[in-house]
């Protein structure tokens, strides 16, 4: 199967792949453990599934396009997206300010991506590979990190945020830097998903050797009250 495959459905191969151990749903349906996250995935003409993994909150379906909710379910949000990889050298990166985030700092880490929003977080979302923080006067200003990988080479870039008061200071810049560089260390090529609308991060993403793949759409479904 081709990168472009794989690529198209994220969420479907890194279930069906790398990440299988996360998996909760099997057969035609695959969805994310819930501490993970909202993501999930069907097989073609099998999205009635869905209903069976709501889990008591809403699902997030990346793809080529928009999903149409199945019975039981209805469309809560559709966000267009740009899918970009970086499949260009890339080179090390050595920044004595940027430490690796573990389990003690994992209160901090959710109560920046609460308040920023830059995706989807749940309690063990840090879990999915290293993630990366800059800290000022003791506080976690910045972070970046991984999420879903569809094939052993490929490795999203994700949860790239900073508290208001600290941007305009390069953070997240140097942060991508490293969680690119640790992939490729790895032999991975990094890609990632921005928010179409987001001219500001697009431009940093592409200064930072990504390039537009693809656009995509983010369904997001929750219960038909």
């Amino acid at each position: 199967m081709s990168d472009a495959d794989v690529l198209d459905r994220p969420v479907w191969h890194s279930l069906g792949g790398p990440q299988s151990a996360l998996d909760v749903g099997g057969g035609n349906v695959r969805r994310l453990d819930p501490a993970y996250g909202p993501f999930a995935a069907a097989a073609p003409d099998a999205e009635q599934g869905l209903c069976n993994h709501l889990h008591g909150g809403e699902i997030w379906l990346v793809e080529p396009s928009a999903v149409s909710a199945p019975k039981g379910l209805r469309v809560l949000k559709e966000a267009p997206l740009l899918q970009m990889i970086a499949d260009g050298e890339i080179g090390s990166c050595i920044d004595p300010d940027i430490v690796a985030l573990g389990a003690g700092d994992a209160a901090e880490m959710a109560q920046l991506a609460m308040a920023t929003e830059p995706g989807p977080w749940a309690s063990q979302t840090w879990r999915y590979g290293q993630f990366y923080g800059i800290r000022v006067n003791g506080r976690l200003a910045a972070m970046a990190g991984e999420r879903m990988r569809p094939a052993s080479h490929l490795a999203e870039l994700s949860g790239v945020c900073t508290w208001p008061e600290f941007r305009g200071r390069g953070l997240a810049a140097r942060l991508i830097c490293k969680v690119m560089a640790g992939m490729t260390a790895r032999g991975e090529v990094p890609y990632l998903h921005s928010y179409a609308s987001n001219a500001s991060a697009i431009r940093l993403y592409e200064s930072l050797g990504f390039r537009s793949r693809r656009e995509m759409v983010a369904t997001l479904l929750g219960p038909d009250e």
